[in-house]
């Protein structure tokens, strides 16, 4: 990850005098006093951590056998790492969020029991900012594939994630419109179509893909085509209106193709290609050269950046612009004009070292402040490879997946599983799902599974496509986790209670062990939004939602709900996890089940 500011700046996204810390933070924050009380002359930081055994509290501070390491052998020191969390613990200050005096454990682990009383009363409020994305970022005339799932479902989730935190997030699509391969398109458009230019009004993505590929082909094998296609660019950059309405055509039939897969995701993004910069290219490249930033290098212009072996280059020696000019002018725009604070770059690990060019070059042409600068990251992902550990093809022509025809043969596939349950429920008395309502949970199902399987992963590595394992109903996957909130829904459906009448009159107790452990987890969502954002990790969200489910699932087996004594106090319990459910699905653009 690049990043031209530290990670914890996040603190400007998280933090007003109204917002309640999360969990960890608070702890933190009470540790923090202790150690500076009890060892003075000591710089360390808290570390606190949530217990991998339940028996032994919620929560665990792990300080003392570091600090006794580190003041070993000095005059009065302590003796042992316990002597030092017992300096610790009666070091600790007044808290309401602790329960009880906590424990020692081992060498001088300290465990800590949340208050019931102050885990209700938790709450996150997060300050408004401004933060830019920009992901997705197919290419025009041509078709979206398996490749551009990444970066489109795990910059939405970012999106959303930032959004839900109160970030004004700017989402960009920053499309491939602009350069050589448009003149080289619209040249074999305008020789080989019947009628040139002239010859249709409307275009097909499919065909500017043949199109595409056979006018590439020529221009890697005929010299006096290249030179006819970038005489083609320098009519179409110059605003020749035959060959302006024809790119102008094919980038609409593009984004009609682009607009009905992220309609089909879920996805809501700003249409920004990188013919929307280029007015600002040869302003910028000509400041950069008068202030001596760019330098000439074999008649290019070009910017070194302390510590990396490549200079970036701004201008080709022909004098046209390529990614390194457009990323630059990007850059600044979002800075200067946007007043962005926050960056978010979500391309494949593979531009990772592109990206540290540019930033580094913002950095030296004071595009990025040296005073105060906005938190810069370039959010790299590793490949979608198939069952062979290759990068996922077609059997036929072995080209890359179309995206469209992955998401049809996931919602066909959820949609037979699902007729196939029907079976057995409607032999079983069961009631029979309509037609729209079936159409609905397999579009519901087939496109969560996909995204769920893959932000699931951690984003820096590759992953296998499987489709058997991302439908499993029994495993970590979006169709278990809509079938468990189905189930909860189902609960309170069963009660013929109204659930909001109910909260205004009933109490949550947390008298058994697994209530209690339920809300705890529900507790810690603040502490995984504020995991996912520094990390800018998805899979900590698909992590906590699984373990909710983990969680819920041995609450209901020890704790009856209908019928009960408890059953106003385990029916809030219910909601609860089924809202932070639906907002972790929310989170991950997947829609809630109520009934499947």
């Amino acid at each position: 990850m690049a990043s031209a500011a530290p990670a914890q700046t996040l603190g400007q996204f998280t933090s007003t005098a109204k917002r309640v810390p999360s969990v960890r933070t608070d702890l933190a924050g009470v540790f923090s006093t202790a150690l500076r009380t009890a060892f003075p002359n000591v710089d360390i930081q808290p570390a606190v951590a949530a217990t991998n055994n339940r028996d032994h509290g919620d929560y665990q501070c792990n300080n003392a056998m570091a600090l006794f390491g580190r003041m070993k052998g000095k005059e009065g020191a302590p003796k042992n790492p316990r002597e030092v969390a017992t300096a610790i613990l009666n070091a600790l200050p007044d808290t309401t969020a602790i329960d009880g005096t906590p424990t020692l454990a081992g060498p001088g682990f300290i465990n800590i029991k949340l208050s019931s009383a102050w885990l209700s009363e938790r709450i996150q409020i997060l300050v408004k900012q401004r933060a830019v994305v920009d992901f997705s970022s197919p290419n025009v005339a041509k078709e979206m594939h398996v490749g551009h799932l990444r970066s489109t479902i795990i910059g939405d989730t970012i999106a959303r994630t930032l959004e839900f935190c109160g970030v004004d997030t700017l989402r960009i699509n920053h499309v491939g419109d602009w350069g050589t391969q448009f003149g080289m398109l619209i040249q074999h458009i305008a020789e080989t179509r019947p009628g040139g230019l002239q010859g249709t009004t409307t275009e097909e993505v499919s065909d500017l893909q043949t199109l595409y590929k056979a006018s590439k082909a020529r221009f890697d094998a005929e010299e006096d085509f290249k030179a006819r296609a970038r005489e083609a660019v320098t009519r179409l950059q110059s605003g020749d209106p035959e060959f302006l309405e024809t790119w102008k055509r094919i980038c609409e039939a593009s984004r009609n193709e682009f607009d009905a897969i992220y309609h089909r995701l879920d996805v809501h993004i700003l249409w920004r290609g990188e013919s929307w910069y280029n007015p600002r290219l040869t302003p910028l490249v000509e400041e950069l050269i008068e202030r001596g930033i760019a330098e000439e290098s074999e008649g290019a212009k070009v910017i070194t950046v302390e510590g990396l072996k490549t200079p970036l280059m701004i201008r080709k020696s022909d004098g046209g612009y390529g990614y390194g000019t457009t990323d630059m002018a990007t850059l600044a725009q979002r800075i200067h004009d946007e007043k962005a604070e926050w960056l978010i770059y979500v391309t494949d690990e593979g531009q990772s070292g592109h990206f540290k060019l540019v930033f580094g070059a913002g950095k030296r042409a004071g595009i990025i402040p040296a005073k105060n600068p906005p938190r810069i990251d370039h959010v790299g992902f590793g490949l979608v490879l198939g069952q062979d550990g290759k990068r996922i093809r077609t059997r036929d022509s072995g080209a890359a997946v179309r995206l469209v025809e992955l998401l049809d043969e996931a919602k066909a596939r959820c949609a037979a599983s699902i007729k196939e349950r029907q079976e057995t429920t409607i032999e079983r008395g069961g009631e029979e799902l309509s037609a729209e309502e079936m159409e609905n949970i397999s579009s519901v199902m087939g496109y969560g599974a996909v995204k769920y399987a893959d932000l699931k992963n951690n984003r820096a590595t590759n992953y296998k496509f499987n489709f058997d394992e991302m439908l499993d109903l029994k495993g970590n996957t979006a169709v278990y986790m809509l079938y468990a909130h189905a189930r909860i829904a189902g609960i309170i459906r069963k009660s013929n209670k109204d659930i909001k009448e109910v909260a205004q009159t009933a109490h949550i107790s947390l008298d058994h062990a697994s209530e209690r452990a339920l809300a705890l987890h529900i507790v810690r969502f603040t502490e995984m939004l504020e995991d996912t954002l520094v990390e800018l990790a998805p899979n900590r969200i698909t992590e906590y939602v699984y373990e909710l489910s983990n969680y819920f699932n041995t609450f209901y087996v020890g704790c009856k709900v209908l019928g009960e004594k408890e059953e106003d106090s385990r029916l809030l319990l219910c909601e609860a996890t089924a809202m932070i459910m639906r907002q972790c699905f929310q989170l991950l653009g997947i829609k809630p089940l109520y009934r499947i």
